[in-house]
């Protein structure tokens, strides 16, 4: 089984929407039992056990994904070994697990989610939290381009 996992900062907003949107394309796509899918955070203390933002909720299952079942979580150093993609939703948090990381061969799974989202100019997927639903529904446009790319990815490298 393939691992992907989906980080930000608190596991509140990007990363749980990132997760649900990759779990439904997984899902649609007859994969859901070849690829698990997570999401923390590198400050996921700030939120232990919450649920996703209700506004990325709201915003998420306008879009057919149900985020209810989530919960913030922090990365762990296991995470590394556990999972074969660790995927960043800024370069704040790129650099934060890559210093957790001391395994070099474990850091080459680490990138940002938007590397799989070529046509998109914006490397880093912003944090809505301190907006209103405007920068939710960015994030949410941002995800579902990664996570098409993603899977993309997945399907080349993988023999599904």
């Amino acid at each position: 089984m393939v691992k992907v996992l989906m980080v930000c900062m608190g596991n509140i907003c990007r990363s749980p929407m990132a997760e649900g949107v990759f779990r439904r394309l997984l899902a649609d796509a007859g994969l859901a039992d070849q690829v698990y899918v997570d999401s923390a955070g590198t400050h996921a203390d700030y939120h232990p056990d919450s649920p996703p933002d209700s506004r990325g909720q709201a915003t998420a299952l306008h879009r057919g994904v149900d985020l209810s079942g989530i919960r913030a979580r922090l990365v762990t150093v296991a995470d590394f070994a556990e999972f074969d993609h660790v995927l960043a939703m800024d370069r704040d948090n790129l650099a934060d697990l890559l210093a957790a990381c001391r395994d070099v061969e474990l850091r080459r799974r680490i990138r940002l989610l938007m590397d799989f989202a070529p046509d998109w100019p914006e490397r880093e997927v912003p944090d809505p939290y301190y907006g209103g639903p405007e920068g939710f529904k960015r994030v949410m446009d941002m995800v579902e381009a990664a996570a098409q790319g993603l899977l993309i990815h997945l399907r080349e490298r993988y023999p599904f």
